[in-house]
């Protein structure tokens, strides 16, 4: 175990695949939001995690001192709830009191970031971002695990 090794997560289209809230959605709603599809209330509510994220999210936790850092938007009050039963209903104690919730994720001090992208600070985290997704340098949970037990164990 590395408790002293500080590990981030992001939730969407990391632990979260947002595209399953949104086929979620009736067509009317999709309409509706069109561009600003992350505003539809109850939209996060409705997502399923991705392969393998759950389990992963539960090794790193037991390994490292893990905690998710999302965004959840300005506009949609609903998100900031949804994200937080997400994580309870999905994650339960692995991520009990874990989840933050920022628009500038390089403010936290940490050792590692694994998300999707490079915005909301996390092109400024002071870490080491593990770039997550489809043609990324790490494209599946499975290689991010590697990662870890190559380098700590």
């Amino acid at each position: 175990m590395r408790k002293d090794i500080v590990v981030y997560v992001d939730m969407d289209n990391v632990l979260v695949d947002f595209r399953s809230g949104l086929d979620a959605t009736d067509a009317k709603t999709l309409k509706a939001f069109e561009g600003n599809e992350d505003e539809i209330p109850g939209v996060f509510g409705k997502m399923k995690p991705l392969p393998h994220a759950v389990e992963s999210f539960k090794w790193l936790a037991a390994n490292f001192d893990t905690y998710i850092l999302s965004t959840a938007p300005w506009d949609n009050n609903s998100a900031w709830n949804d994200k937080h039963t997400w994580v309870k209903q999905y994650l339960g104690d692995a991520a009990h009191k874990r989840l933050i919730l920022s628009h500038h994720k390089n403010l936290l001090a940490g050792d590692y970031i694994i998300d999707d992208r490079d915005a909301r600070g996390v092109d400024r985290f002071v870490g080491k971002h593990l770039f997550f997704g489809p043609g990324k340098a790490y494209p599946t949970w499975a290689s991010v695990i590697d990662y870890f037990k190559e380098s700590y164990f």
